[in-house]
């Protein structure tokens, strides 16, 4: 008895959990994408500043 109990909490939980691990590695990759996204836009922005004389953008 008391194992088909837990069998049945581990078949209740496992979707959640599983969904709830997916979510987590999309949003961690968005995030990871959009860090790596502003470093370059800021870099390429950094380098046309430098070619046309303007001093560097101040810090935010």
């Amino acid at each position: 008895m008391p194992q088909e109990v837990w069998s049945n909490a581990l078949f209740a939980l496992a979707p959640t959990v599983l969904v709830g691990l997916v979510f987590w590695f999309i949003m961690a990759a968005i995030i990871r994408s959009d860090r790596s996204e502003r470093s370059a836009k800021a870099k390429i922005e950094a380098e046309e500043r430098a070619k046309r004389g303007l001093p560097p953008k101040p810090a935010a």
